[in-house]
């Protein structure tokens, strides 16, 4: 049985666990709230992106543009796994690395080639321990994504797509439910659907009552143009969910921690307890056992 200074000893280095686990809980969840107001603001953007694209699009006769490429055959899929810089996230980093081995076994048992581009530490170390080679890898950014980080990420799958050396890129990251909840998503990001260039009847109806438009340049050259920064929206996008999925991971594995903690805390104290009884049982015995003796 362990002595009562070897459970002090415990029971303290648990408290200052648990401090660490309750400041890191509070610092997630302050980093939450931003992430959270980040999405929201991004979300009108990302729509009147794609309204747009819709509306030059119903104005050019036909659109042949790289990015919308439909390729007959697809051969080589890029995957990029959307992973933190650290952990203690509980299993935010593991189920998406998880599902995007899974991915690849799907891929590879129906004769595609697969290439990675590793965005985050923890997926970069994963990938390069498991002997992947990486077409890209961009990290030390996921606690605070910029849209440069984006651009970056989409100029270098658009890049990939358009040389032909992939034929389709697929995002695996986790989209933002709640600070409970986080869900894995995969989303092909190119070739850019062609659904975002259809529109509905009444859309329709709508731009014959505001008029003809007069493009200039041409609807064409406006969609070269709207392409490249549609992807880079949907990346950065997927890089605020994944943030604000990591923060909601780490702030509840925290909280889980610091209730664990408690839990060790409360049970190591009465273990302590009875072991000051012991002791103290044992030092009044000895002391009745040696009056006895003198007597």
């Amino acid at each position: 049985m362990a002595s009562v200074q070897d459970l002090k000893r415990r029971i303290q280095s648990v408290r200052n666990t648990r401090k660490i686990t309750r400041a890191m809980e509070l610092v997630a969840a302050a980093k939450l709230r931003r992430a959270e107001l980040r999405i929201r603001s991004l979300r009108p953007y990302a729509e009147t992106m794609t309204e747009l694209i819709a509306g030059v699009g119903r104005a050019s006769s036909s659109v042949r543009l790289p990015l919308l490429e439909q390729r007959e055959s697809v051969e080589t899929v890029a995957v990029v796994p959307l992973t933190g810089d650290r952990g203690l996230a509980g299993a935010f980093n593991a189920q998406i690395l998880r599902r995007a081995f899974a991915l690849e076994r799907g891929l590879l048992a129906e004769g595609k080639a697969v290439r990675w581009v590793a965005v985050g530490k923890k997926g970069r170390s994963t990938l390069v321990f498991r002997r992947r080679e990486l077409a890209g890898e961009y990290l030390g950014f996921t606690d605070r994504p910029g849209y440069s980080d984006a651009q970056a990420i989409a100029h270098r799958v658009s890049e990939l797509f358009t040389e032909g050396d992939v034929d389709r890129v697929i995002l695996v990251y986790n989209t933002y439910v709640s600070a409970l909840t986080q869900r894995v998503t995969e989303q092909d990001v190119l070739p850019i659907s062609p659904d975002i260039l259809e529109t509905d009847e009444e859309e329709r109806a709508a731009d014959t009552l505001r008029g003809d438009f007069i493009f200039e340049p041409e609807p064409e050259e406006i969609m070269q143009r709207l392409l490249p920064v549609y992807v880079e929206t949907q990346i950065y996008r997927a890089l605020l969910e994944s943030t604000a999925s990591e923060q909601g991971a780490r702030m509840t594995a925290m909280r889980n921690a610091s209730k664990n903690a408690g839990e060790l805390i409360d049970s190591l104290t009465l273990s302590m307890n009875r072991a000051r009884q012991a002791e103290i049982t044992q030092e009044i015995l000895e002391v009745v056992a040696g009056a006895e003796a003198l007597t």
